[in-house]
């Protein structure tokens, strides 16, 4: 498996895709995604073949090797997922990122909040677009129904596939409206 053995104690590429755009304290990802090769076909399954059990799998890794790294247990107070629309969750039958979330949370005993977040918009699939186009279509997509319930807390925001961060983006500045928030994030796969 491609590793990227970025964790959450040292500056790394995942970091930077942020710098400028949004206050992120720190950001890691997983595995790296590329074109052709077993993380695309993970995240595949994941996604489109009804195989969530493959979210449960990498969370419990990840969580495993970064617990025992002490890298971020103990930094968090809880784990928010991006949420899907509902009409997609509908028809998906799950959030794909939602059991990686889960199995993170449990690793490191913090509450995992599904619903803290919510999608307002049912968009088509950012896969293909460009950087500008992933922008411009997220920024008002993500919105937080009650900011009380994060309100002063160390947020980690979780993904399966980081490419420009503009999903990301969007969901921290939407976390980011409830007072003394601090965003981390975590994906499952990065593109390189």
């Amino acid at each position: 498996m491609p590793l990227t053995e970025y964790n959450f104690n040292e500056e790394n590429a995942v970091d930077r895709i942020f710098y400028g755009r949004i206050i992120v304290k720190k950001a890691a990802s997983f595995l790296f995604f590329t074109e052709e090769g077993i993380v695309k076909n993970l995240i595949h399954y994941l996604k489109y073949r009804n195989q969530p059990d493959i979210g449960s799998f990498l969370g419990d890794w990840w969580g495993g090797l970064l617990r025992g790294e002490n890298s971020l247990a103990g930094r968090i107070d809880c784990v928010i997922p991006v949420p899907l629309h509902p009409a997609k969750q509908k028809q998906r039958g799950y959030n794909q990122v939602s059991l990686f979330g889960q199995r993170l949370a449990v690793q490191w005993q913090v509450p995992f909040l599904e619903s803290a977040l919510r999608k307002t918009s049912n968009s088509k699939t950012q896969t293909r677009k460009d950087r500008w186009y992933r922008w411009q279509g997220s920024s008002e997509l993500y919105t937080l129904p009650d900011p009380g319930l994060i309100r002063g807390k160390r947020v980690l925001l979780v993904d399966d596939v980081l490419t420009t961060g503009a999903t990301l983006e969007a969901c921290a500045k939407a976390l980011q409206q409830a007072e003394g928030v601090t965003v981390y994030v975590a994906t499952m796969a990065v593109v390189p």
